[in-house]
């Protein structure tokens, strides 16, 4: 069985709130789309008219995330310098944290500076799990020196790729380019031990195909949440070309 995480993209808190009710106790991992209409061009919450003020109001711990009792949240930052505020995420109780390798010149110092400060989600108890996202149009080279620098146990720095299946990044439903496939296939090849993710077009129709050029987690957002059955849609993808 492959992985499956539900992704969910939303414009205000309380729809967020009603994604996540569907996912509780199906999954133990969300994946939480970020968009702040700089690095794509869609505007997701906390990004919206008061939606800053409910974000700092849950990193101050005034009032906890939804769902934070029973549900783990990965933070997708589609945004322009996350370095501004990852840690703001990190304190609403975020287990895991997607960086964009187009998003800022400088993601690697941003990487090994959660490192220092958070430790690794293999060492700790609450430790950060981070992982690299690439857009379709960014050659695997790029991730080179991210996935060459390794801790003092010879891992990478970074838990894991994720590759973006989708042009128009930080919308839902749109068309899977299987040219992301040739560079799954690629990347899995030079780094045999490297989890790969892919978010974007990610359905039944092709999830066989991408775990078959190597991926080992597959992130949904409409081909979950907009089917009949949530619980059906997340098994169906998770077995997969088996």
């Amino acid at each position: 069985m492959v992985d499956v995480t539900p992704a969910i993209l939303e414009p205000d808190l309380e729809s967020l709130r009603g994604r996540l009710a569907q996912v509780s106790g199906l999954t133990a991992l969300v994946q939480i789309d970020v968009c702040d209409g700089k690095f794509v061009v869609s505007k997701t919450w906390p990004y919206v008219r008061g939606g800053m003020e409910e974000f700092a109001r849950i990193a101050a711990e005034d009032e906890g995330f939804p769902f934070w009792d029973s549900l783990d949240f990965e933070i997708d930052l589609m945004v322009r310098h996350p370095e501004s505020i990852v840690e703001d995420w990190i304190k609403t109780g975020a287990r895991s944290i997607v960086l964009h390798i187009e998003s800022a010149p400088n993601i690697l110092e941003t990487i090994e500076k959660l490192r220092a400060d958070y430790g690794t989600a293999k060492d700790e108890a609450f430790g950060l799990q981070i992982g690299i996202s690439l857009n379709v149009a960014t050659p695997i080279d790029e991730l080179f020196e991210i996935l060459n620098m390794v801790d003092e146990d010879g891992d990478s720095i970074v838990d894991f790729v994720q590759f973006m299946g989708i042009d128009h990044i930080g919308v839902q439903g749109a068309e899977f380019d299987e040219v992301v496939l040739e560079k799954i296939s690629d990347l899995r090849n030079l780094y045999p031990n490297i989890p790969i993710a892919v978010d974007g077009g990610v359905h039944l129709d092709n999830a066989a195909d991408i775990v078959s050029a190597g991926a080992n987690r597959l992130i949904s957002g409409s081909a979950i949440l907009e089917s009949d059955d949530v619980a059906e849609a997340i098994h169906d993808l998770s077995t997969a070309g088996e």
